[in-house]
């Protein structure tokens, strides 16, 4: 009988050992990985159906100052290359309509979240000049930075709320891409090569904005209805805002008109 119990607790003591040292796992003693968290799903497009859209126009009043001439002669490539030596400060149509304005959704839109941005954008230097002047782009879109000009080009931007970048691009064809985390209107970028090239690039995390050409007419399309601010954006004459309501199914009109004194 002793030698029975004997047998009994030892049994028992080899069992307690076994499962203290996770023997009954069959894992070794190593401890389970967490579950995963599922990921978050992705933000549905807005329904074209129920969305609304905002057709504008910017005009300026007033005699906005005559484009610059631009002097290029510290490049000789430059001079060859360049199609156009004007500066674009002031991009004005017929009847005063304004370009390179940039008109974009400020608030109204705090809350939503969007498709992640597809497609690149792309700013070219061609002609020693930037290609477009004015732009935007989505956080996280890839921008593509490209030389089209057999001379050396610097790139370099200066944010506030994004990363600063400074690179040289010395060889014709060579292309960079460069992306921005956070909302920003607008990121200045110029050459520190030639003193004369600048360009602006308005960064949003909402595909609602647009840039003017020289008719001055913009337009953004299938909005979620709702009320919100807009704000146009001109290097030289500043910021304004109006507020707009969207209809389902209908377009709002705005227009924009800027003061030179």
């Amino acid at each position: 009988m002793q030698q029975r119990n004997l047998w009994m607790f030892a049994s028992i003591f080899a069992l307690a050992m076994a499962v203290a040292c996770g023997g009954g796992g069959g894992g070794g003693g190593e401890t389970a990985a967490p579950a995963a968290t599922p990921a978050a799903p992705a933000a549905a497009p807005v329904d074209s159906a129920s969305a609304g859209n905002i057709a504008g126009t910017v005009m300026i009043e007033g005699t906005p100052p005559g484009a610059e001439e631009l002097r290029m002669s510290s490049d000789p490539v430059c001079v060859q290359q360049a199609t156009n030596t004007s500066s674009e400060h002031f991009v004005v149509g017929e009847g005063n309509h304004l370009g390179n304005v940039f008109v974009y959704v400020k608030e109204g839109l705090e809350g939503r979240s969007f498709p992640e941005p597809s497609g690149v954008v792309t700013l070219d230097q061609v002609g020693c000049r930037y290609s477009p002047h004015v732009f935007g782009l989505r956080v996280g879109q890839t921008l593509a930075i490209t030389n089209s000009d057999p001379t050396l080009h610097n790139i370099h931007a200066t944010p506030t709320a994004n990363a600063e970048f400074n690179m040289g691009q010395p060889i014709q064809g060579m292309k960079s891409e460069q992306t921005f985390e956070s909302p920003e209107v607008m990121v200045p970028f110029k050459c520190d090569v030639h003193g004369w090239m600048h360009a602006y690039v308005g960064v949003l995390d909402h595909p609602y904005f647009a840039t003017t050409a020289q008719d001055g007419l913009f337009e953004i399309s299938t909005l979620p209805p709702g009320d919100y601010v807009l704000e146009a954006w001109h290097e030289k004459l500043g910021t304004q805002t109006q507020n707009v309501t969207v209809v389902a199914g209908a377009t709002a009109d705005v227009a924009f008109t800027f003061s030179v004194l």
